[in-house]
């Protein structure tokens, strides 16, 4: 999950004028998706003419867009908000956490505004009350991509709200409502922009990114003249026809995904998918109203291989769900083994007030949900030692992510950032970051590799 308690750093043009301008301190909690809530908001800001402080101090107004999800996640907000009303007292709250807005005054009364999440428009409103905007918002330049809180060189891209999906342990829809798609038209123009301003990866997100179009029944929307579905297949198509990494993130199984695996064979999108499995015993599956066919899913990852020998999957899992049992949870270890997914994570149940699960029997002890999660992820790395082992002695393709005296930190086309793995190129400082970059892989542990970049690459 990444998160940032701290005002946020931009990459944002001068102002160019002798003036004192507004400023906004931005604090962005939770997934990537709030994250392009963030940038949304920000972007709009600065065409306003605000302009971004690096600290509490140098704010007018301090903007928290927060995570509701878990009640751990609910109070880091609570703790993130407090710290920037000590520290500079003006606040304005956002995000998936604004819709408890009692719960939020009844512990911070003295915060300008509450709003939820994706109200772009209404929290704009609340900084304008706050603090106005001091010139005609044409005036100012903003670059034509907007502006973002990753680095320059990769960013999400978010092409849908919401979701349909009840999952008896996710408040996500009751936070963001049901899936609403935006158009492909209009997700293809904002990957363009991206693209032109230097954007090497792009970032698909989405709340469940293969129902892409459901809603809208797959209509067209127009792109560079022609007719182009709002649909996973074309949408990934489309994106894959830019030059960029195109990485797709949060796809549920659909049947339809099949389509997409020889798209990444060819190269038009990343060998590279982001399924939420969540568990693999039939029972607990269900309980957690979940698809539970495991078995036929390990057929798909083989033809999926079949097809593409290279496609990493990256998964996350639950251990201690309510009802779980011993039993249950060797049924898990005993999938994992044999899916051999490249990158896991795992959390320990927790119950999220509203969810549906709350009201299940059989409760895990928390000494056994942590026992199982230390017994989860020892699995896991003996699965990620094997496969990485697998890449040393093999020339690959490295993003650079950053650079400084002792080298270059840099990621493969099997891992996303922040979430996955590295690829360290040691003593290599004569690249920059945004480099795409050919290396040999001379080491590997269970989670990184290490490389030396192929002479004349």
């Amino acid at each position: 999950m990444s998160h940032s308690k701290d005002p946020i750093r931009l990459h944002t043009p001068g102002s160019g004028a002798a003036r004192a301008a507004p400023k906004v301190g931005f604090v962005s909690l939770g997934c990537p998706k709030a994250l392009v809530d963030s940038e949304r908001i920000i972007t709009r800001l600065r065409a306003e003419g605000y302009e971004l402080s690096p600290d509490y101090a140098g704010a007018d107004v301090v903007v928290v867009n927060t995570c509701g999800f878990l009640d751990s996640a609910k109070q880091e907000s609570l703790d993130a908000i407090g710290e920037a009303l000590n520290e500079n007292g003006r606040v304005i709250v956002t995000g998936c956490m604004g819709v408890e807005k009692n719960a939020i005054t009844s512990v911070h009364p003295d915060v300008l505004a509450v709003t939820g999440p994706h109200q772009y428009e209404q929290v704009v409103e609340a900084v304008h009350d706050a603090v106005a905007p001091s010139h005609d918002p044409f005036l100012d330049l903003v670059p034509p991509e907007g502006l973002h809180l990753t680095p320059r060189h990769y960013a999400y891209v978010k092409i849908s709200e919401g979701c349909n999906n009840r999952c008896s342990f996710c408040i996500i829809p009751s936070l963001r409502g049901d899936l609403a798609s935006r158009s492909a038209g209009d997700v293809m123009r904002e990957a363009e922009r991206l693209v032109a301003a230097g954007v090497q990866e792009l970032l698909v997100i989405s709340q469940d990114t293969s129902a892409y179009g459901l809603d809208l029944k797959y209509q067209e929307s127009a792109w560079r003249g022609e007719p182009l579905r709002t649909k996973f297949l074309d949408l990934s198509r489309a994106l894959g026809s830019l030059g960029a990494w195109v990485r797709l993130h949060y796809v549920y199984p659909y049947p339809h995904v099949d389509d997409v695996i020889p798209l990444m064979l060819e190269g038009g999108v990343l060998p590279y998918l982001d399924i939420p499995f969540q568990h693999a015993s039939p029972k607990v599956l269900k309980a957690m109203r979940r698809p539970g066919a495991q078995e036929k899913t390990l057929e798909r990852i083989g033809r999926w291989r079949q097809i593409c020998p290279d496609l990493a999957i990256r998964s996350t899992f639950i251990v201690g769900f309510p009802g779980e049992t011993e039993e249950d949870f060797e049924v898990l270890l005993d999938w994992l083994h044999e899916a051999k997914l490249n990158r896991v994570g795992c959390f320990k149940y927790e119950p999220v007030a509203g969810a549906a699960a709350n009201a299940l029997d059989g409760a895990v002890p928390e000494d056994v949900k942590e026992e199982r999660w230390h017994r989860f992820m020892a699995a896991q790395q003996e699965v990620s030692r094997e496969i990485l082992a697998g890449r040393v002695g093999r020339e690959i393709d490295v993003i650079i992510d950053e650079v400084d005296e002792e080298g270059a930190l840099g990621r493969s086309v099997w891992d996303a950032p922040e979430i996955d793995g590295s690829v360290f190129l040691n003593g290599d400082t004569s690249v920059s970051a945004g480099d795409i970059v050919r290396a040999t892989v001379v080491y590997a542990d269970e989670y990184d590799l290490w490389a030396e970049r192929t002479p004349d690459a």
